[in-house]
């Protein structure tokens, strides 16, 4: 699987986002600019020491992520959509695209992908949800579509054991 962040804004956001795509084995692919440096402590400390174990593809315009990403599969996740995001079929290496946090995807990006857009519903009070939350619902609905492939399924407790 694969996480696309299209000019993402809060370094924080960025970080924890970070910190899923390490536990689920997804890669993470930044379209600049971005709102902060890679190096920023904000962005490391959400990221907590997982950071330098994240796939991480840096690109400097979408042009640039087409172009090194060829006939690829991407989802965009977006609040316009007509179709929710449990009604698609996440293929195993498709990747799933989300916009900055001020503004999301660009509407020239999406009216060219109108197929492969998905929203979250939410209440209509509401403009948006946070983008790493966002972003853990849509890749956990990918991520079970596919069984969890390489995931831990069951856990163990630390000092004590389970019942069997």
């Amino acid at each position: 699987m694969n996480i696309v962040l299209h000019e993402p804004e809060i370094p924080a956001n960025t970080g924890n986002i970070g910190r899923t795509c390490v536990a689920t084995g997804t890669s993470l692919h930044l379209i600049e600019p971005l709102g902060f440096r890679l190096d920023e402590k904000s962005l490391k400390r959400a990221g907590l020491d997982y950071w330098q174990h994240l796939d991480v593809h840096v690109y400097s315009s979408y042009q640039e992520f087409l172009e090194k990403n060829p006939g690829a599969k991407v989802y965009m996740a977006t609040t316009k959509a007509h179709q929710l995001y449990t009604e698609v079929n996440y293929e195993p290496d498709c990747f799933i695209m989300f916009g900055k946090e001020s503004a999301g995807i660009p509407e020239e990006i999406l009216i060219e992908n109108e197929d492969t857009c998905v929203r979250i519903p939410m209440n209509e009070s509401i403009r948006s949800l946070n983008l790493s939350n966002s972003v853990a619902i849509v890749l956990y609905e990918a991520l079970r579509q596919n069984d969890f492939s390489h995931m831990q399924l069951s856990g163990e407790l630390h000092r004590l054991h389970w019942k069997e």
